[in-house]
Protein backbone atom coordinates (compact mmCIF):
# COMPACT_ATOMS: atom_id res chain seq x y z
CA UNK A 1 0.00 0.00 0.00
CA UNK A 2 1.72 3.42 -1.22
CA UNK A 3 1.93 5.78 1.59
CA UNK A 4 0.21 9.65 1.91
CA UNK A 5 2.62 12.28 0.52
CA UNK A 6 3.07 14.98 3.11
CA UNK A 7 3.93 18.19 1.08
CA UNK A 8 6.02 20.81 3.54
CA UNK A 9 6.36 19.17 6.51
CA UNK A 10 9.83 18.93 7.80
CA UNK A 11 9.33 16.96 11.13
CA UNK A 12 10.82 14.15 11.10
CA UNK A 13 8.64 12.44 13.89
CA UNK A 14 5.29 13.81 12.69
CA UNK A 15 6.46 12.27 9.01
CA UNK A 16 7.41 8.72 10.98
CA UNK A 17 4.52 8.58 13.13
CA UNK A 18 1.97 9.27 10.50
CA UNK A 19 3.41 6.91 8.14
CA UNK A 20 3.82 9.88 5.10
CA UNK A 21 6.08 8.87 2.44
CA UNK A 22 10.01 8.77 3.01
CA UNK A 23 12.99 7.83 2.24
CA UNK A 24 15.55 6.55 5.27
CA UNK A 25 18.71 8.96 5.43
CA UNK A 26 18.77 8.15 9.27
CA UNK A 27 22.61 6.88 8.11
CA UNK A 28 23.86 10.50 7.77
CA UNK A 29 23.82 9.98 11.81
CA UNK A 30 26.22 7.23 11.39
CA UNK A 31 28.60 9.11 8.95
CA UNK A 32 28.45 12.38 10.89
CA UNK A 33 29.02 10.95 14.63
CA UNK A 34 31.68 8.26 13.18
CA UNK A 35 33.41 11.39 11.32
CA UNK A 36 34.72 12.57 15.07
CA UNK A 37 34.57 16.45 13.39
CA UNK A 38 33.69 19.18 15.86
CA UNK A 39 32.11 21.75 14.28
CA UNK A 40 30.51 20.65 10.34
CA UNK A 41 28.99 22.97 7.94
CA UNK A 42 27.21 21.45 5.30
CA UNK A 43 26.24 22.81 2.16
CA UNK A 44 23.31 22.13 0.01
CA UNK A 45 20.93 23.60 -2.85
CA UNK A 46 17.52 24.89 -1.17
CA UNK A 47 14.70 22.32 -0.51
CA UNK A 48 17.21 18.91 -0.19
CA UNK A 49 16.45 17.98 3.16
CA UNK A 50 18.84 19.75 5.10
CA UNK A 51 16.10 21.18 8.04
CA UNK A 52 14.51 17.81 7.94
CA UNK A 53 17.81 15.91 8.30
CA UNK A 54 19.05 18.68 11.29
CA UNK A 55 15.18 17.89 13.15
CA UNK A 56 16.03 14.22 12.69
CA UNK A 57 19.63 14.98 14.04
CA UNK A 58 17.64 16.46 17.18
CA UNK A 59 15.02 13.97 17.49
CA UNK A 60 17.85 11.34 17.91
CA UNK A 61 19.80 12.80 20.47
CA UNK A 62 18.29 14.88 22.65
CA UNK A 63 17.80 14.46 25.84
CA UNK A 64 14.49 16.05 25.35
CA UNK A 65 13.12 13.61 22.94
CA UNK A 66 13.55 9.85 24.74
CA UNK A 67 10.26 9.03 24.24
CA UNK A 68 10.85 9.29 19.98
CA UNK A 69 13.08 6.04 20.22
CA UNK A 70 10.65 4.04 18.22
CA UNK A 71 10.37 6.54 15.41
CA UNK A 72 13.50 5.19 14.14
CA UNK A 73 12.81 1.76 14.67
CA UNK A 74 13.21 -0.08 11.03
CA UNK A 75 15.58 2.18 9.67
CA UNK A 76 18.77 2.04 8.92
CA UNK A 77 20.66 3.55 12.25
CA UNK A 78 18.32 1.36 14.42
CA UNK A 79 19.99 -1.73 12.98
CA UNK A 80 23.03 -0.56 14.91
CA UNK A 81 23.14 -1.51 18.53
CA UNK A 82 25.79 0.75 19.80
CA UNK A 83 23.72 3.62 18.12
CA UNK A 84 20.49 2.52 20.05
CA UNK A 85 22.62 3.33 22.94
CA UNK A 86 23.12 7.45 22.15
CA UNK A 87 19.47 7.73 21.09
CA UNK A 88 18.18 11.16 23.83
CA UNK A 89 21.21 11.58 25.66
CA UNK A 90 22.12 15.10 24.88
CA UNK A 91 21.39 18.37 25.93
CA UNK A 92 20.43 19.89 21.73
CA UNK A 93 20.37 23.58 20.94
CA UNK A 94 18.28 23.59 17.62
CA UNK A 95 18.07 26.79 16.00
CA UNK A 96 16.92 28.32 12.30
CA UNK A 97 17.84 31.45 10.59
CA UNK A 98 15.66 30.30 7.68
CA UNK A 99 13.00 33.30 8.41
CA UNK A 100 15.25 36.22 8.46
CA UNK A 101 15.42 37.39 5.22
CA UNK A 102 15.11 41.43 6.38
CA UNK A 103 15.61 44.52 4.46
CA UNK A 104 18.04 46.06 7.11
CA UNK A 105 20.20 45.81 9.17
CA UNK A 106 18.29 46.78 12.64
CA UNK A 107 15.69 44.35 11.93
CA UNK A 108 17.30 41.28 10.59
CA UNK A 109 20.03 41.78 13.65
CA UNK A 110 16.92 41.91 16.25
CA UNK A 111 15.26 39.00 14.39
CA UNK A 112 18.18 36.96 14.79
CA UNK A 113 17.97 38.10 18.79
CA UNK A 114 14.43 37.42 18.79
CA UNK A 115 15.35 33.68 17.48
CA UNK A 116 17.67 33.26 20.59
CA UNK A 117 15.67 34.59 22.92
CA UNK A 118 12.90 31.84 21.94
CA UNK A 119 15.68 29.53 22.74
CA UNK A 120 15.95 30.72 25.99
CA UNK A 121 12.44 30.31 26.51
CA UNK A 122 12.36 27.01 26.04
CA UNK A 123 14.80 26.37 28.32
CA UNK A 124 13.39 28.52 31.18
CA UNK A 125 13.47 25.82 33.63
CA UNK A 126 16.89 26.78 34.20
CA UNK A 127 16.26 29.96 35.94
CA UNK A 128 15.42 28.18 38.72
CA UNK A 129 18.12 25.37 38.87
CA UNK A 130 20.66 25.62 41.92
CA UNK A 131 23.39 24.19 39.62
CA UNK A 132 23.14 27.29 37.37
CA UNK A 133 26.08 30.11 38.80
CA UNK A 134 24.70 33.55 39.62
CA UNK A 135 25.84 34.95 36.94
CA UNK A 136 24.46 32.42 34.50
CA UNK A 137 20.82 33.25 35.72
CA UNK A 138 21.33 36.75 36.12
CA UNK A 139 22.17 36.24 32.16
CA UNK A 140 18.97 34.91 31.14
CA UNK A 141 17.42 38.44 32.05
CA UNK A 142 19.67 40.16 29.48
CA UNK A 143 18.95 37.90 26.82
CA UNK A 144 16.08 40.08 25.05
CA UNK A 145 15.61 41.06 21.16
CA UNK A 146 17.66 44.41 21.73
CA UNK A 147 20.12 42.93 23.91
CA UNK A 148 23.61 44.50 23.64
CA UNK A 149 26.04 42.99 21.07
CA UNK A 150 28.31 41.34 23.50
CA UNK A 151 25.00 39.86 25.22
CA UNK A 152 24.57 38.62 21.63
CA UNK A 153 27.86 37.08 20.69
CA UNK A 154 27.60 34.90 23.96
CA UNK A 155 24.15 34.23 24.30
CA UNK A 156 24.46 30.77 22.38
CA UNK A 157 27.80 29.97 24.90
CA UNK A 158 25.97 30.75 28.03
CA UNK A 159 23.23 28.98 26.79
CA UNK A 160 25.55 26.00 26.19
CA UNK A 161 26.98 26.34 29.69
CA UNK A 162 23.73 26.34 31.58
CA UNK A 163 22.87 22.88 29.75
CA UNK A 164 26.14 21.55 30.46
CA UNK A 165 26.02 22.25 34.07
CA UNK A 166 22.33 21.02 34.52
CA UNK A 167 22.33 17.56 32.38
CA UNK A 168 26.68 17.31 33.01
CA UNK A 169 27.10 16.75 29.54
CA UNK A 170 27.88 18.65 26.65
CA UNK A 171 26.08 20.18 24.20
CA UNK A 172 25.12 19.80 20.34
CA UNK A 173 24.08 22.87 19.02
CA UNK A 174 22.43 22.56 15.56
CA UNK A 175 22.16 25.89 13.09
CA UNK A 176 20.21 25.57 9.78
CA UNK A 177 20.53 27.85 7.01
CA UNK A 178 22.80 30.00 8.15
CA UNK A 179 23.47 32.02 5.03
CA UNK A 180 20.39 32.83 4.82
CA UNK A 181 20.21 36.50 6.50
CA UNK A 182 23.70 37.01 4.83
CA UNK A 183 22.50 36.84 1.12
CA UNK A 184 19.69 39.11 1.87
CA UNK A 185 22.04 41.14 3.89
CA UNK A 186 24.44 41.66 0.56
CA UNK A 187 20.92 42.11 -1.85
CA UNK A 188 20.21 44.88 0.54
CA UNK A 189 23.08 46.54 1.14
CA UNK A 190 24.13 46.32 5.02
CA UNK A 191 26.85 43.47 4.54
CA UNK A 192 29.45 44.29 5.89
CA UNK A 193 27.27 45.12 9.46
CA UNK A 194 25.76 41.71 9.53
CA UNK A 195 28.73 39.87 9.00
CA UNK A 196 30.76 41.98 11.97
CA UNK A 197 27.95 40.93 13.77
CA UNK A 198 27.67 37.32 12.56
CA UNK A 199 31.13 36.78 13.15
CA UNK A 200 31.35 37.24 17.11
CA UNK A 201 28.16 35.34 17.13
CA UNK A 202 29.85 32.21 15.56
CA UNK A 203 33.82 32.69 17.25
CA UNK A 204 31.91 32.61 20.86
CA UNK A 205 29.68 29.91 19.96
CA UNK A 206 31.36 27.49 17.84
CA UNK A 207 35.44 28.13 18.56
CA UNK A 208 35.71 29.34 22.48
CA UNK A 209 32.45 27.07 23.18
CA UNK A 210 33.77 25.18 26.24
CA UNK A 211 30.76 23.06 26.64
CA UNK A 212 30.14 22.18 22.61
CA UNK A 213 30.54 18.51 22.17
CA UNK A 214 29.05 18.57 18.38
CA UNK A 215 27.59 21.33 15.71
CA UNK A 216 26.53 21.46 12.71
CA UNK A 217 25.95 24.16 10.41
CA UNK A 218 23.79 23.74 6.98
CA UNK A 219 23.09 26.48 4.29
CA UNK A 220 23.24 27.20 0.52
CA UNK A 221 26.62 28.77 0.35
CA UNK A 222 30.15 28.68 1.92
CA UNK A 223 30.95 32.00 2.84
CA UNK A 224 34.63 33.13 2.78
CA UNK A 225 36.66 32.23 5.94
CA UNK A 226 37.55 35.61 5.64
CA UNK A 227 33.86 37.03 6.17
CA UNK A 228 32.56 34.88 9.31
CA UNK A 229 34.48 31.92 9.90
CA UNK A 230 38.15 33.57 10.17
CA UNK A 231 38.60 32.23 14.05
CA UNK A 232 36.88 28.78 13.02
CA UNK A 233 39.73 26.56 12.56
CA UNK A 234 38.19 24.00 14.33
CA UNK A 235 35.43 23.58 10.84
CA UNK A 236 34.75 20.59 8.72
CA UNK A 237 33.11 22.20 5.42
CA UNK A 238 31.46 19.87 3.55
CA UNK A 239 30.61 21.51 -0.12
CA UNK A 240 28.65 19.95 -3.07
CA UNK A 241 32.08 18.63 -4.32
CA UNK A 242 33.01 16.74 -1.06
CA UNK A 243 32.99 13.00 -1.19
CA UNK A 244 31.35 13.13 2.45
CA UNK A 245 27.59 12.58 2.65
CA UNK A 246 27.22 12.74 -0.87
CA UNK A 247 23.87 10.30 -0.66
CA UNK A 248 22.75 11.85 2.26
CA UNK A 249 21.20 14.49 0.46
CA UNK A 250 18.39 14.65 -2.58
CA UNK A 251 17.44 11.27 -3.82
CA UNK A 252 19.63 8.21 -5.22
CA UNK A 253 18.05 6.89 -8.92
CA UNK A 254 17.68 3.69 -6.77
CA UNK A 255 15.24 5.51 -4.57
CA UNK A 256 13.57 7.31 -6.99
CA UNK A 257 13.15 4.13 -8.79
CA UNK A 258 11.78 2.83 -6.28
CA UNK A 259 9.05 5.24 -5.19
CA UNK A 260 8.12 5.51 -8.67
CA UNK A 261 7.00 1.76 -8.88
CA UNK A 262 5.35 2.36 -5.07
CA UNK A 263 3.21 5.11 -6.77
CA UNK A 264 2.91 3.17 -9.69
CA UNK A 265 4.71 6.32 -12.39
CA UNK A 266 7.76 3.65 -13.39
CA UNK A 267 6.69 4.46 -16.60
CA UNK A 268 7.10 7.93 -16.69
CA UNK A 269 11.36 7.52 -15.33
CA UNK A 270 12.46 8.76 -18.35
CA UNK A 271 10.49 12.03 -18.06
CA UNK A 272 11.56 12.76 -14.42
CA UNK A 273 15.06 12.17 -15.02
CA UNK A 274 14.90 14.66 -17.46
CA UNK A 275 12.92 17.08 -15.27
CA UNK A 276 14.78 16.51 -11.97
CA UNK A 277 18.08 14.68 -12.12
CA UNK A 278 21.00 16.05 -12.64
CA UNK A 279 22.67 17.08 -9.34
CA UNK A 280 25.92 15.54 -8.57
CA UNK A 281 27.87 15.70 -5.37
CA UNK A 282 31.20 14.49 -4.89
CA UNK A 283 31.75 11.92 -7.41
CA UNK A 284 28.00 10.59 -6.81
CA UNK A 285 25.74 11.56 -9.62
CA UNK A 286 22.12 11.31 -10.81
CA UNK A 287 20.27 12.66 -7.64
CA UNK A 288 17.28 14.17 -7.87
CA UNK A 289 15.70 16.97 -6.37
CA UNK A 290 13.90 15.60 -3.55
CA UNK A 291 11.18 18.47 -2.93
CA UNK A 292 10.53 18.27 -6.79
CA UNK A 293 10.28 14.18 -6.68
CA UNK A 294 7.87 14.31 -4.22
CA UNK A 295 5.28 16.87 -5.54
CA UNK A 296 5.24 14.28 -8.72
CA UNK A 297 4.86 11.75 -6.84
CA UNK A 298 1.51 13.70 -5.11
CA UNK A 299 0.48 15.13 -8.48
CA UNK A 300 1.80 12.58 -11.44
CA UNK A 301 2.80 16.28 -13.25
CA UNK A 302 5.82 17.47 -14.05
CA UNK A 303 6.44 21.02 -13.88
CA UNK A 304 9.46 23.41 -12.18
CA UNK A 305 8.43 23.07 -8.57
CA UNK A 306 11.92 23.49 -6.54
CA UNK A 307 12.00 26.86 -9.06
CA UNK A 308 9.01 27.74 -7.42
CA UNK A 309 9.68 27.71 -4.09
CA UNK A 310 11.60 30.86 -3.98
CA UNK A 311 12.15 34.42 -5.78
CA UNK A 312 15.33 33.58 -6.59
CA UNK A 313 16.67 37.40 -5.87
CA UNK A 314 20.41 37.37 -5.25
CA UNK A 315 20.59 34.96 -8.47
CA UNK A 316 18.52 37.51 -11.10
CA UNK A 317 19.95 40.67 -9.76
CA UNK A 318 23.53 38.93 -10.49
CA UNK A 319 22.57 38.22 -14.10
CA UNK A 320 20.94 41.42 -14.58
CA UNK A 321 23.11 43.65 -13.51
CA UNK A 322 25.84 41.91 -14.92
CA UNK A 323 28.38 42.72 -18.03
CA UNK A 324 27.61 41.92 -21.72
CA UNK A 325 30.24 38.51 -20.98
CA UNK A 326 28.04 37.56 -18.17
CA UNK A 327 24.42 37.52 -19.98
CA UNK A 328 26.34 36.16 -23.81
CA UNK A 329 27.53 33.06 -21.19
CA UNK A 330 23.93 32.50 -19.98
CA UNK A 331 22.06 32.77 -23.22
CA UNK A 332 24.46 29.80 -24.13
CA UNK A 333 23.46 28.27 -20.80
CA UNK A 334 19.27 28.56 -21.57
CA UNK A 335 20.17 27.30 -24.85
CA UNK A 336 21.15 24.20 -23.49
CA UNK A 337 25.48 24.85 -23.81
CA UNK A 338 27.92 25.15 -21.21
CA UNK A 339 30.67 27.22 -20.19
CA UNK A 340 34.21 26.58 -18.73
CA UNK A 341 35.71 28.61 -16.23
CA UNK A 342 37.49 28.20 -12.51
CA UNK A 343 35.15 28.28 -9.77
CA UNK A 344 35.83 29.05 -5.88
CA UNK A 345 33.28 27.24 -3.49
CA UNK A 346 34.38 29.85 -0.98
CA UNK A 347 31.51 32.90 -1.84
CA UNK A 348 33.44 36.04 -1.48
CA UNK A 349 30.04 38.36 -1.79
CA UNK A 350 32.19 41.50 -2.54
CA UNK A 351 32.92 40.04 -5.35
CA UNK A 352 30.02 39.09 -6.46
CA UNK A 353 29.50 42.05 -8.77
CA UNK A 354 33.14 42.23 -9.78
CA UNK A 355 34.00 38.54 -10.43
CA UNK A 356 32.63 36.61 -13.35
CA UNK A 357 33.36 32.85 -11.67
CA UNK A 358 31.79 33.94 -8.32
CA UNK A 359 28.08 34.46 -10.03
CA UNK A 360 29.10 31.27 -11.64
CA UNK A 361 30.38 28.99 -8.60
CA UNK A 362 27.31 30.57 -6.41
CA UNK A 363 24.99 28.96 -8.96
CA UNK A 364 27.00 25.78 -8.64
CA UNK A 365 26.44 25.87 -4.87
CA UNK A 366 22.77 26.52 -5.55
CA UNK A 367 21.88 23.97 -7.78
CA UNK A 368 21.27 25.70 -10.57
CA UNK A 369 24.04 24.44 -12.49
CA UNK A 370 26.29 21.05 -12.53
CA UNK A 371 29.44 20.12 -13.83
CA UNK A 372 29.66 17.78 -17.05
CA UNK A 373 33.20 17.32 -16.52
CA UNK A 374 36.58 18.99 -14.77
CA UNK A 375 40.25 19.00 -15.63
CA UNK A 376 43.34 20.20 -13.94
CA UNK A 377 45.52 22.42 -16.11
CA UNK A 378 49.37 23.20 -15.45
CA UNK A 379 50.49 25.97 -17.80
CA UNK A 380 54.21 27.09 -18.59
CA UNK A 381 54.81 29.12 -15.80
CA UNK A 382 53.96 26.38 -13.80
CA UNK A 383 50.27 27.65 -12.58
CA UNK A 384 48.44 25.06 -11.06
CA UNK A 385 44.39 25.67 -11.74
CA UNK A 386 41.44 24.03 -12.27
CA UNK A 387 38.67 23.92 -15.06
CA UNK A 388 34.89 23.20 -14.84
CA UNK A 389 32.23 22.51 -17.97
CA UNK A 390 29.13 23.79 -16.14
CA UNK A 391 25.62 23.58 -17.78
CA UNK A 392 22.27 24.08 -16.08
CA UNK A 393 21.24 21.40 -14.19
CA UNK A 394 18.04 20.20 -15.76
CA UNK A 395 15.29 20.93 -17.88
CA UNK A 396 12.96 22.45 -14.44
CA UNK A 397 16.14 24.74 -13.79
CA UNK A 398 16.12 26.00 -17.18
CA UNK A 399 12.07 26.35 -17.46
CA UNK A 400 12.77 28.62 -14.17
CA UNK A 401 15.15 30.97 -15.63
CA UNK A 402 13.21 31.25 -19.13
CA UNK A 403 10.20 32.17 -17.00
CA UNK A 404 13.10 34.45 -15.12
CA UNK A 405 13.87 36.20 -18.27
CA UNK A 406 10.11 36.41 -18.99
CA UNK A 407 9.87 38.34 -15.79
CA UNK A 408 12.77 41.22 -16.20
CA UNK A 409 10.23 42.28 -19.60
CA UNK A 410 8.24 43.77 -16.72
CA UNK A 411 5.38 46.42 -18.79
CA UNK A 412 5.92 44.32 -21.50
CA UNK A 413 4.02 41.17 -19.82
CA UNK A 414 0.71 41.78 -21.58
CA UNK A 415 2.43 42.04 -24.96
CA UNK A 416 3.93 38.40 -24.15
CA UNK A 417 0.73 37.04 -23.68
CA UNK A 418 -0.93 38.32 -26.40
CA UNK A 419 1.92 37.12 -28.61
CA UNK A 420 1.87 33.55 -27.66
CA UNK A 421 -2.27 33.62 -28.08
CA UNK A 422 -1.57 35.42 -31.34
CA UNK A 423 1.13 32.26 -32.43
CA UNK A 424 -1.02 29.43 -31.50
CA UNK A 425 -3.93 30.85 -33.73
CA UNK A 426 -1.57 31.74 -36.67
CA UNK A 427 -2.37 35.48 -36.50
CA UNK A 428 0.82 36.67 -38.15
CA UNK A 429 0.17 40.39 -37.75
CA UNK A 430 -0.82 40.06 -34.39
CA UNK A 431 2.28 38.43 -33.91
CA UNK A 432 4.05 41.40 -35.39
CA UNK A 433 2.26 44.22 -32.96
CA UNK A 434 3.48 42.28 -30.14
CA UNK A 435 6.96 41.67 -30.89
CA UNK A 436 7.59 44.71 -32.14
CA UNK A 437 6.15 46.49 -29.16
CA UNK A 438 8.34 44.03 -26.68
CA UNK A 439 11.43 44.24 -28.68
CA UNK A 440 10.71 48.05 -28.12
CA UNK A 441 10.75 48.13 -24.11
CA UNK A 442 13.20 45.11 -23.83
CA UNK A 443 16.04 44.52 -26.10
CA UNK A 444 17.78 47.90 -25.07
CA UNK A 445 18.79 45.71 -21.54
CA UNK A 446 20.86 43.20 -23.98
CA UNK A 447 22.82 45.54 -25.75
CA UNK A 448 21.15 44.25 -28.94
CA UNK A 449 23.70 43.78 -31.90
CA UNK A 450 26.99 44.22 -30.06
CA UNK A 451 27.86 41.02 -29.02
CA UNK A 452 26.25 37.93 -31.45
CA UNK A 453 22.79 39.31 -32.06
CA UNK A 454 21.70 36.09 -33.57
CA UNK A 455 22.41 34.22 -30.60
CA UNK A 456 20.75 36.84 -28.12
CA UNK A 457 17.78 36.55 -30.92
CA UNK A 458 17.61 33.32 -30.59
CA UNK A 459 17.34 33.32 -26.84
CA UNK A 460 14.96 35.55 -26.56
CA UNK A 461 12.41 33.83 -28.40
CA UNK A 462 13.33 30.62 -26.30
CA UNK A 463 12.63 32.52 -23.17
CA UNK A 464 8.95 33.66 -24.65
CA UNK A 465 8.37 30.23 -25.26
CA UNK A 466 9.01 28.81 -22.04
CA UNK A 467 5.43 28.48 -21.19
CA UNK A 468 4.24 26.28 -24.00
CA UNK A 469 6.67 23.69 -22.48
CA UNK A 470 3.39 21.79 -20.96
CA UNK A 471 1.60 21.94 -24.53
CA UNK A 472 4.76 21.65 -27.11
CA UNK A 473 8.11 19.78 -27.19
CA UNK A 474 10.20 22.37 -27.73
CA UNK A 475 14.10 21.52 -29.40
CA UNK A 476 16.26 24.12 -30.56
CA UNK A 477 19.26 23.54 -32.90
CA UNK A 478 18.46 20.27 -33.92
CA UNK A 479 19.14 18.24 -37.14
CA UNK A 480 16.47 17.95 -39.22
CA UNK A 481 16.73 17.19 -43.24
CA UNK A 482 19.80 19.09 -44.22
CA UNK A 483 20.53 20.97 -41.71
CA UNK A 484 19.84 22.51 -38.23
CA UNK A 485 16.72 24.32 -37.59
CA UNK A 486 16.38 27.03 -35.01
CA UNK A 487 13.30 26.26 -33.17
CA UNK A 488 10.84 23.12 -33.47
CA UNK A 489 7.20 23.37 -31.65
CA UNK A 490 5.85 19.73 -31.79
CA UNK A 491 2.67 19.10 -29.85
CA UNK A 492 2.23 17.24 -27.26
CA UNK A 493 -1.33 16.30 -29.02
CA UNK A 494 -2.05 15.60 -32.48
CA UNK A 495 -4.97 18.48 -32.91
CA UNK A 496 -2.46 21.42 -32.64
CA UNK A 497 -0.17 22.34 -35.09
CA UNK A 498 3.34 21.72 -35.37
CA UNK A 499 5.54 25.08 -35.65
CA UNK A 500 8.93 25.89 -37.11
CA UNK A 501 10.79 28.97 -36.91
CA UNK A 502 13.96 30.28 -38.30
CA UNK A 503 15.99 33.63 -37.50
CA UNK A 504 17.77 35.60 -39.67
CA UNK A 505 19.58 39.12 -38.91
CA UNK A 506 19.34 41.70 -41.38
CA UNK A 507 22.22 42.13 -43.55
CA UNK A 508 22.56 45.14 -45.46
CA UNK A 509 25.17 43.97 -47.84
CA UNK A 510 22.65 40.68 -48.85
CA UNK A 511 19.56 42.42 -48.42
CA UNK A 512 17.75 45.77 -48.98
CA UNK A 513 15.09 45.79 -45.92
CA UNK A 514 13.67 43.34 -43.38
CA UNK A 515 10.86 41.80 -45.82
CA UNK A 516 14.11 40.48 -48.23
CA UNK A 517 15.40 39.05 -44.49
CA UNK A 518 12.30 37.62 -43.69
CA UNK A 519 11.52 36.10 -46.64
CA UNK A 520 15.67 34.44 -46.98
CA UNK A 521 14.51 32.58 -43.71
CA UNK A 522 11.64 31.19 -45.32
CA UNK A 523 13.58 30.13 -48.34
CA UNK A 524 16.34 28.39 -45.72
CA UNK A 525 12.99 26.50 -44.09
CA UNK A 526 12.17 24.87 -47.50
CA UNK A 527 15.89 24.48 -49.24
CA UNK A 528 17.27 22.77 -46.07
CA UNK A 529 13.77 20.50 -45.51
CA UNK A 530 13.75 21.30 -41.62
CA UNK A 531 10.07 19.55 -41.77
CA UNK A 532 11.93 16.48 -42.44
CA UNK A 533 12.07 14.90 -38.77
CA UNK A 534 8.14 16.13 -38.56
CA UNK A 535 6.76 14.25 -41.14
CA UNK A 536 8.79 11.31 -40.53
CA UNK A 537 6.60 11.52 -36.92
CA UNK A 538 3.51 11.21 -39.05
CA UNK A 539 2.52 14.97 -39.34
CA UNK A 540 0.89 15.78 -42.41
CA UNK A 541 1.61 18.88 -44.20
CA UNK A 542 -0.81 21.27 -43.67
CA UNK A 543 -0.15 20.29 -40.12
CA UNK A 544 3.35 22.49 -40.31
CA UNK A 545 3.27 25.97 -40.02
CA UNK A 546 6.44 27.86 -40.84
CA UNK A 547 7.51 30.98 -40.17
CA UNK A 548 10.53 33.46 -40.80
CA UNK A 549 11.41 35.77 -38.00
CA UNK A 550 13.90 39.04 -39.53
CA UNK A 551 15.74 41.36 -36.83
CA UNK A 552 17.46 44.43 -37.11
CA UNK A 553 17.97 45.86 -34.13
CA UNK A 554 14.75 46.71 -31.94
CA UNK A 555 12.96 46.11 -35.35
CA UNK A 556 11.40 42.64 -35.88
CA UNK A 557 9.14 41.02 -38.76
CA UNK A 558 7.60 38.31 -38.99
CA UNK A 559 6.25 36.23 -42.30
CA UNK A 560 4.80 32.75 -42.59
CA UNK A 561 5.72 30.36 -45.22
Amino acid sequence: MKRTISIGIQKFAKIRQENYFYIDKTDFIRQWWESGDEVTLITRPRRFGKTLTLDMVDKFFSISFQELASAFHGLSIWNRADFRQLQGRWPVIFLSFADIKETSFLTARRKICQTICSLYDSFSFLCDSPLLSRTGRQFFRTVSPDMEDYAAALSLKVLSECLARYYEKNVIILLDEYDTPLQEAWVSGYWNELSSFMQGLFNATFKTNPFLERAIMTGITRVSRESIFSDLNNLKIVTTTSEEYADCFGFTREEVLSALAEYELSDRADEVKRWYDGFTFGSRSEIYNPWSITNFLDTGKTTAYWANTSSNRLISQLLQGGSREIKSSFETLLRGGSLTTEIDEQIVYSHLDQDERAIWSLMLAGGYLKVRSHRTITDASQEWREEYELALTNFEVTVMFRRMVTGWFGTAASDYNDFIKALLVGDVDAMNTCMNRIALETFSFFDVGKNQPERFYHGFVLGLLVDLSDRYHITSNRESGFGRYDICLEPRERKDDAILLEFKVFHPAREQNLEDTAKAALAQLEKKDYAAGLRQKGFPEEKIRRYGIAFQGKQVLIQEG
